[in-house]
């Protein structure tokens, strides 16, 4: 799947490499996060139709994640995940970032302050006391 790492001449579209390294399950909605401003090249807005080169830097935000990715390949055809993961190599910084990030929001949710969500079944009660039901 991956270029041999001769191949320099070989030109890739954005979204189409986007594709092929598993970031998104369509070109469709690589397009559409390349135009929502959602992934960078080299620091600045690209259009899909934009070739890459082996080298370049993108920032890939997905929901609450965003990763520092480092393009290591081309590839215009989709396979196998493990051969999508050799497509690119997410920088260090990027994966402490993203850990740190998930362990914050892991521990905002743990606790939940009394009163939010579903009542209890004793609050239920209550509420069918109160109400006359």
């Amino acid at each position: 799947m991956p270029a041999s790492a001769g191949a320099t001449d070989k030109k890739v579209r954005l979204d189409k490499w986007l594709w092929a390294a598993r970031f998104f399950k369509t070109r469709g909605l690589a397009c559409e996060a390349i135009k929502g401003g959602k992934i960078e090249l080299n620091g600045s807005r690209a259009k899909p139709s934009r070739e890459l080169k082996v080298g370049d830097e993108l920032q890939v935000r997905q929901g609450f994640d965003e990763k520092t990715v480092i393009v290591r390949d081309l590839c215009d055809r989709r396979g196998p995940a493990p051969l999508a993961r050799q497509l690119y190599e997410e920088t260090p910084g990027s994966i402490v970032q993203r850990e740190k990030a998930t362990e914050q929001r892991r521990l905002a949710n743990a606790h939940r302050e009394p009163g939010q969500g579903r009542p209890t079944k004793r609050a239920r009660r209550l509420i069918h006391g109160f109400t006359g039901k």
